[in-house]
């Protein structure tokens, strides 16, 4: 069943989910220090990264949703930058974005494949693309209470697959949520200590996956085989002999 937009707006407006954001927010923040004068978009619910990144002064923000999933009106202030889409179908030209940002989208897409492949046609050359995916050996994967037990969850070979087969290079793996999705006090008051204990021992029971990637310029063209031209036989006419 897709994620509703209602329980989503509801995780992060919670203790824990805002735990989670500050956890991923660091991971993300990592990679993409700035996004001044940049053309930013956030598939699937990444507004409470974009309100992060919209502090830096990109040129433009766009918050595109999933319509299995509904919508929230986002920024709270000012002209609406959101809208709902068909995640492999977007209203946008070839190459009009440098940053894209996949958030609670790609592990519950039917067509994960389609919907990088199109995040690559609307990605400009030398764009960058970071993905926040569930880890399949993760312990937030193995409970639904929180969005990241819902869906699709991924192991680090598995995404690396998908983001080839869309023609994505991944340069940077990151994870986040070492926090085990518990929402007591004293856990999540020593939440920063654990996150930053597990980057730095890069422990493998992270629960979510933050990868960037860049987009392959140049397609590769598949090799045919070359078909053998047979000369063609022309008719002589033989004259009888009486």
């Amino acid at each position: 069943m897709p994620l509703d937009v209602v329980d989503l707006r509801s995780f992060y407006s919670s203790a824990l989910g805002r735990r989670a954001q500050r956890s991923i927010q660091r991971a993300m923040r990592s990679r993409w220090s700035t996004v001044s004068g940049l053309a930013v978009l956030g598939l699937g619910f990444a507004t409470p990264y974009l309100d992060d990144l919209k502090e830096d002064g990109p040129e433009r923000t766009l918050s595109f949703m999933p319509g299995a999933q509904g919508i929230v009106g986002w920024p709270n202030q000012g002209l609406s930058a959101s809208s709902l889409v068909e995640p492999t179908e977007l209203p946008l030209r070839d190459s009009t974005v440098d940053r894209v940002l996949v958030a609670h989208a790609l592990e519950m897409s039917d067509s994960p494949v389609e919907l990088l492949s199109e995040l690559w046609r609307v990605l400009a050359p030398g764009g960058r693309l970071i993905c926040v995916v569930p880890n399949r050996s993760g312990v937030w994967s193995r409970f639904d209470t929180t969005p990241f037990g819902q869906g699709q969850p991924f192991s680090r070979g598995q995404i690396t697959n998908l983001m080839r087969q869309a023609l994505f290079t991944p340069v940077h793996w990151g994870e986040a949520l070492y926090l085990p999705p518990v929402n007591r006090r004293l856990m999540l008051e020593i939440a920063p200590v654990i996150e930053r204990i597990g980057a730095s021992l890069s422990l493998p029971f992270a629960g979510a996956h933050v990868i960037e990637a860049t987009k392959q310029v140049y397609r590769p063209v598949p090799v045919r085989k070359a078909v053998r031209s047979l000369p063609q036989l022309q008719p002589v006419l033989v004259p009888q002999r009486l």
